[in-house]
């Protein structure tokens, strides 16, 4: 088996022509479908640090390959999004399965320390600002250079998550109220444009100014903008801040406010609303999944069935929403 080392310098040398030596690692996650490694590297006799980031397992749904992710990540970040440039791509081989190289760049990425920490103070006060600006840049990518993305309406998503929910075998009845739900208040079908599909604090890189770079490209697709808004605002990624519905960190009219002035285009706030309850609903279905990884031996680590039975809090959080409250 080639070690991995030995792979990233050889496809760098052929790819880039430029002789890499790897001086440090370390593993920052190993996450559903990810595991993310930093490297402090010396290119040609001048030392840089990179990020690996390689296919870890089976993956929820639809998700991109690491090739289609590279490639909508380099694409956003030509058009000004901020988000690291790719510098790799790593094909699958017989020994590792496929990945890609990004530059790295420096901030924090937990969620929880993004919402609490008293040295991001300043940056939750622009953040919400900032992911506007963001999102909006991200719905106005040329869908033409997009090189295929799939195509993933309201319809289509609900379908399929009604799918994944219900092989399960599990009986959650607020999960199928849920879908009821969803089923009578889908929005119209209306022109794709470029969606992230996980744009939410905990895929942020935040500094002291605030919003450094957008991570974790894997769900992008083309759909409904609405999508994005509806995502970031739901309960889960609050990391324990309920009252501020953005990320945890912003409000809901200040998000869409600040969209508008820049994208140009209304907020619909009922396809928003829309999103956020089937987001939740798909987080829930995750949560399902997350623990019959750990029950059907697949992935036998605590945290699965730790965020598991988490399914019980998602329940709680789609009666608030489809009641109004929230």
């Amino acid at each position: 088996m080639e070690p991995l080392s030995e792979f990233l310098t050889r496809e760098w040398l052929a790819q880039r022509g430029e002789r890499l030596e790897i001086l440090e690692s370390a593993r920052l996650s190993a996450g559903a479908s990810a595991e993310t490694t930093v490297l402090d590297v010396r290119i040609d006799g001048s030392d840089a640090r990179i990020v690996l980031q390689m296919l870890a397992g089976r993956q929820f749904g639809a998700a991109l390959g690491r090739r289609e992710q590279a490639g909508i990540q380099a694409l956003a970040q030509r058009h000004g999004v901020p988000t690291p440039e790719v510098l790799l791509y790593l094909p699958g081989s017989a020994s590792h399965p496929e990945g890609f190289v990004s530059r790295y760049q420096a901030g924090e990425t937990l969620g929880s320390r993004i919402v609490k920490a008293p040295a991001l103070a300043s940056a939750r006060s622009v953040l919400t600002a900032q992911c506007a600006r963001a999102l909006a840049a991200i719905h106005a990518l040329p869908v033409a250079e997009t090189d295929g993305l799939p195509v993933r309406g309201a319809t289509a998503q609900l379908t399929q998550l009604a799918r994944i929910h219900r092989g399960y075998g599990d009986t959650l009845p607020v999960f199928e109220l849920a879908l009821s739900w969803l089923v009578r208040h889908r929005p119209p079908e209306g022109e794709c444009r470029v969606v992230h599909g996980d744009f939410r604090n905990g895929n942020l890189i935040v500094d002291e100014q605030g919003l450094v770079a957008v991570l974790d490209w894997e769900l992008a697709h083309l759909g409904d903008p609405m999508e994005d808004l509806g995502w970031i605002c739901q309960r889960a990624w609050r990391f324990g801040e309920g009252s501020r519905p953005v990320g945890g960190f912003g409000s809901r009219e200040a998000l869409f406010a600040e969209y508008e002035r820049i994208a140009g285009r209304r907020v619909d706030r009922e396809a928003v609303r829309f999103w956020e309850v089937y987001g939740t609903l798909k987080w829930g279905v995750i949560c399902q999944w997350f623990g019959r990884q750990y029950l059907d031996g697949e992935v036998r680590r605590i945290e699965r069935l730790a965020i598991g039975r988490r399914t019980t809090e998602v329940e709680l959080d789609l009666l608030d929403l489809m009641e109004g409250l929230d």
